[in-house]
């Protein structure tokens, strides 16, 4: 049988779905409910067109990724496909069955090439619990900006008394521990305001807390021996397992994985010209994480300042070298998450 190439727009409530041959003709295409059944029977009608190549879908991790998940538990191969070029889409259209059909050719011509998270294990809970925590973590700086903004305003003498307060915990315990009584002034009801924001602020505090206690014993049990490297912390690690995901082979280079971060540069010559360029694209929160962790490194690290100073004396600008060092992050990290095991040799 012809082997067949299903391409995938996705949407919350349903699939578009074309299939095309290995010769680039297009052999039809089918509507299907983001449900199990719909997902059973987009493989049914795949599976009749002929040998099922491969599955290019659009938005892996979103909308696509309960059908990406049942696909690859079946043992399909599924493809992440970037959204559609934009001077393309403006020269012949847009429709849902037009990207569809355009995922399956950057399948085919291998403009799409990497892989789909698997998105059952461990770096998949890590993601769920990292964004409870960073959720939390803004509620709780939003909260005290507006306890603040409060105090300002208040009455001049609950303000005096909460200004002696040192210190942001006592100040929140202070708050916390308020009775503003029955509100009849402005006065109570500051203080009814000022107690409820600063009770939500403790709550916050122990719930990212507990988060990070999670995240730690998770990324300690995954990436025992990179929680020990000098300038790694618990989120950083766990930054880089989300970004790597449950199946690591995936990315098969460290080059792959310093694109993923965005920490390769990008030539941008021209002519007589001959330079490289900042790289803006890439995971901006791997890339932030990799860069504090430069900075760490640069500061306290011995190996890292001897090579910062044997780099300065080059010529080499401080944005230049800690680029510079970013990739040699990178490929300690690649080392520990994604390089394949050595086989025992045989006695």
């Amino acid at each position: 049988m012809d082997q067949v190439i299903i391409g995938v727009d996705t949407h919350k409530s349903n699939h578009i779905a074309v299939a095309i041959n290995t010769q680039g003709t297009r052999l039809g295409g089918m509507t299907i409910p983001t449900t199990r059944q719909g997902y059973r029977d987009l493989e049914a009608w795949a599976s009749e067109l002929g040998s099922i190549r491969a599955f290019g879908i659009e938005g892996t991790g979103s909308y696509g990724a309960g059908l990406s998940r049942d696909l690859l538990a079946k043992g399909h191969m599924v493809v992440d496909v970037m959204r559609p070029n934009r001077q393309l889409r403006y020269l012949h259209g847009k429709s849902d069955s037009l990207d569809a059909e355009s995922a399956a050719r950057s399948v085919l011509n291998g403009q799409a090439s990497s892989l789909a998270k698997t998105q059952t294990g461990s770096s998949e809970m890590i993601r769920h619990i990292k964004i409870a925590r960073d959720s939390a973590v803004k509620a709780k700086s939003q909260a005290m900006i507006t306890l603040k903004t409060l105090i300002i305003n208040a009455l001049m003498d609950l303000r005096d008394t909460v200004d002696q307060i040192k210190g942001r915990t006592a100040l929140v315990l202070h708050v916390a521990g308020l009775r503003p009584g029955q509100i009849t002034s402005p006065t109570a009801s500051a203080k009814a305001a000022m107690r409820a924001i600063a009770r939500r602020w403790l709550a916050l505090h122990e719930e990212i807390h507990a988060h990070e206690q999670a995240l730690e014993h998770m990324a300690r049990e995954k990436a025992p021996e990179l929680m020990k490297s000098h300038g790694i912390s618990t989120l950083t690690v766990a930054e880089m397992l989300i970004l790597v995901g449950d199946n690591p082979e995936r990315i098969r280079s460290e080059a792959a994985l310093a694109k993923i971060c965005g920490v390769c540069p990008i030539p941008a010559s021209s002519g007589k010209t001959n330079r490289m360029r900042l790289n803006r694209s890439g995971n901006r929160q791997a890339n932030a994480a990799l860069y504090r962790v430069a900075i760490v490194r640069m500061r306290d690290h011995q190996p890292t300042k001897t090579y910062a100073a044997k780099r300065t004396a080059e010529g080499k600008t401080r944005r230049d070298i800690i680029r510079c060092v970013k990739r040699y992050i990178v490929r300690e990290i690649f080392r520990h998450l994604c390089a394949p095991l050595p086989t025992p040799q045989a006695t």
